[in-house]
């Protein structure tokens, strides 16, 4: 069988402990066998990251912009623990902050719909995806516990020297207190990743803050969206029968639990680090969950939802058995291999992706899958397969 060729490479980023042995299952069963596999390759595992000062990172990013596609393993973001373990020079930064913050991205995840794995809200048909815009509030935050009585202010200093002054509160006694900010140029980058990534995928957009309450702070999102959307997308999103709106975030909450899904929820950082969550777990699993990091520039890079399965590494070190589930590491590279196609015009490449995601999903509705899946499916008797025999299943089935 002749493979599929790839005219441009994606950028393969390499990561850690469960998910990098699961990594090289699925490019030597499902991906190798195929496709003449095009990729510039950038190890981003912990090691490699501490040998380079973490500027291995920084260099798949910038690859990232020059072939537009990228697709990344899970990567251990190190702790205390960490340093000791791998013997690092220091704690070293996400690998996913740094690269969002030099592409300049948004995150959406989906979760990965299969019958037998069926969601706790009963009327969910269809994904809801989570765009989360990943910068500032309270992950930028500055705080401090205030002792005893006392006034804070918010201040504002211009270049001149010139002051503006808010009061936060008259604290009677102790008391703490926190100072947030964003940036409206990357409200701007998250809006039109919104708005660029609903026309991709031709779903209705929602976005969801309280500006009832934060007449200010998220008044000023609501606000940025609107006027963007007004002047750039609005007959985009009429001419592919989409729509647009906002509403509070308590009303969004109660619509989406009362919906079938099929939209995309943008949401300000925490509630979207939050409600990801909320929506992976009710719909089965982090592991049947996708990320894309989607750029206003058009950049993307496709990875798994979850992290680098750590206890199961350390049992398959010493030699056990493990039933890992790669099902979000197989669409993470059916994610950036169709859209190389499509920025490509390689129908065979778009074609090839979306044969493997079916053969996936065949293979779980058939009653194969791994432990995590067949302790929560409605599958009578399925047969629990190891990490390698799932993936091998897949591709008997592909």
């Amino acid at each position: 069988m002749a493979k599929i060729k790839m005219t441009t490479p994606i950028v393969e980023m390499d990561g850690d402990e469960m998910t990098r042995i699961l990594w090289k299952m699925i490019k030597n069963h499902l991906i190798e066998p195929f496709i003449e596999l095009n990729t510039e390759y950038y190890d981003l595992g912990l090691e490699h990251r501490n040998e380079t000062d973490d500027q291995v990172t920084i260099d798949s990013a910038n690859a990232t912009k020059k072939y537009k596609v990228a697709v990344k393993c899970a990567t251990i973001t190190p702790n205390a623990a960490r340093m000791t373990e791998y013997d690092l020079k220091e704690m070293w930064k996400s690998p996913n902050g740094t690269i969002r913050a030099i592409l300049d991205g948004t995150v959406f995840r989906a979760p990965i719909v299969v019958k037998g794995i069926e969601p706790c809200v009963r009327n969910w048909k269809k994904p809801i995806t989570i765009a989360r815009h990943a910068y500032g509030d309270v992950y930028k935050s500055s705080e401090m516990k205030i002792p005893g009585a006392g006034k804070v202010e918010l201040v504002y200093t211009d270049k001149a020297g010139e002051e503006t002054r808010e009061l936060v509160h008259e604290f009677d006694g102790a008391g703490i207190v926190q100072g947030m900010h964003n940036i409206n140029l990357s409200i701007e980058s998250f809006a039109r990743s919104c708005f660029n990534y609903a026309l991709d995928i031709g779903q209705d957009l929602w976005f969801a803050t309280k500006d009832t309450i934060s007449k200010q702070y998220d008044h000023t999102f609501k606000d940025i969206f609107q006027d963007i959307f007004d002047a750039e997308y609005k007959e985009k999103f009429e001419a592919a029968g989409i729509t647009y709106f906002y509403t509070l975030i308590d009303d969004a909450v109660a619509r989406v639990m009362k919906s079938e899904g099929g939209y995309i929820w943008a949401c300000k950082n925490y509630d979207g680090d939050v409600m990801s969550d909320m929506i992976s777990s009710a719909f089965g699993s982090l592991a049947m969950m996708t990320s894309v990091l989607v750029s206003p520039d058009g950049y993307y890079e496709y990875e798994a939802a979850h992290g680098t399965v750590q206890r199961h590494y350390y049992k398959h070190l010493e030699g056990e058995e493990t039933s890992t589930n790669s099902v979000a590491t197989i669409f993470a590279w059916t994610g950036a291999l169709r859209k190389r196609g499509e920025l490509d015009g390689s129908q065979e490449l778009m074609d090839f992706a979306d044969r493997l995601e079916k053969a996936t999903i065949d293979t779980i509705e058939e009653g194969k899958m791994t432990k995590d899946l067949a302790l929560i499916t409605t599958i009578e008797n399925p047969t629990v397969l190891n990490s390698e025999d799932f993936i091998k299943a897949v591709a008997e089935k592909l």
